[in-house]
């Protein structure tokens, strides 16, 4: 019981943390954009743009450019709040949502949420670049919609860069390894920690390992 309330603390001590470094972090990253290589998004395949928070301004951009069907936000509401569409904000330019929120910095998406967010992704391929495997059970998204998906949490760096390198690994038969290293070179600031990679080979080993290409 002891160790339950502990563990309790702790999480609402970094969900705490990570709230009140939301805005001081996005804003660092939009200081980087603007002085460093680092791009807001990247696309990471003809299908899927990762990326980081996309602002209302960049809606019509995204839609005109990128020709957006789906967005996956890894996003917790209150992140959503004042600078980026919300679920009923893009089903009225058009566009699928899908949020599977995941506490910034300290959390990695759990199983459930990244099974979801690929079967989310592999509805809008054509039908014959579609993912067959059957592992994949919560496929619930299906839609006629063929176009690409962007893929984001605050800077595009480490919860929605673990939703498609899974993606990735099913798509592809990749490694986690082969998965990070062609989002690297796609975005190189990307930033994996151990939780990350933890779910990335749970994931793995669950989904792609054995399967026959």
């Amino acid at each position: 019981m002891t160790s339950q309330i502990f563990d309790n603390i702790s999480k609402m001590t970094l969900a705490m943390f990570a709230r009140v470094t939301f805005y001081p972090s996005l804003f660092y990253n939009v200081f980087m954009e603007r002085v460093s290589a680092r791009q807001w998004y990247n696309r990471i395949d003809e299908n899927v743009i990762l990326g980081a928070l996309p602002f209302r301004y960049m809606v019509p951009e995204l839609l005109k450019k990128e020709n957006i069907k789906g967005v996956v936000s890894m996003n917790e509401d209150y992140e959503l709040w004042f600078l980026s569409n919300n679920a009923e904000q893009w089903k009225d330019v058009g566009v699928k949502f899908l949020q599977l929120p995941t506490t910034d910095i300290f959390e990695s998406p759990n199983q459930e949420k990244l099974n979801n967010g690929v079967n989310f992704m592999n509805s809008f391929l054509t039908k014959e670049s579609k993912i067959k495997d059957l592992s994949l059970s919560h496929s619930n998204n299906d839609t006629n919609e063929i176009g690409t998906v962007y893929v984001h949490c605050k800077a595009g760096r480490t919860r929605s860069a673990t939703l498609v390198g899974c993606y990735l690994m099913m798509r592809n038969k990749w490694s986690p390894e082969q998965a990070v290293e062609h989002m690297r070179n796609c975005r190189p600031h990307i930033l994996l920690h151990r939780a990350q990679w933890e779910a990335l080979r749970l994931f793995h080993r669950d989904n792609v390992k054995g399967t026959k290409t």
